[in-house]
């Protein structure tokens, strides 16, 4: 009995997701199913923290918390996001790429404001003064 030589034999060829580009149909359909997700996730995260603000009732120390928790969730949905851009760009998805890094800009504004306003609610106390200081008063004459 022969056996074909290796050579011979058809070679088969790995399917992989950037072997070709994807069909219309599927990418605007995975485009707006992401997108979708994206939008509900981020409607239900606002419904979330407006209730933990309504729960706390004005209490610094929740709301303070509650805007860092917040700014963290932020973070990472901003990183899924790029990494839903990352891999839509490798399976050749144009439609979702796109869709997917403009919602990512978005995240990322929303990231930027939420930052800034916890930093302007919440700023650095001052630095203190130097144990060697004294302060000039008007007619003392121990100014330096």
């Amino acid at each position: 009995m022969t056996q074909a030589r290796p050579e011979l034999l058809p070679r088969r060829r790995r399917r992989r997701p950037w072997s070709k580009k994807t069909s219309l149909g599927t990418d605007i359909a995975a485009a707006m199913l992401l997108l979708l997700t994206e939008i509900l996730l981020g409607v239900r995260k606002v419904f979330v923290d407006s209730m933990e603000a309504w729960a706390a009732e004005g209490r610094q120390t929740n709301t303070a918390a509650s805007d860092l928790a917040s700014i963290r969730w932020l973070e990472y949905f901003l990183a899924a996001i790029v990494l839903l851009a990352i891999i839509a760009t490798v399976c050749l998805a144009p439609c979702t790429a796109v869709l997917q890094f403009l919602a990512a800009g978005a995240v990322a504004l929303m990231l930027v404001l939420a930052q800034h306003s916890y930093h302007q609610a919440h700023p650095d106390p001052p630095p203190k003064p130097d144990p060697h200081y004294t302060p000039c008063y008007s007619g003392s004459h121990r100014c330096h």
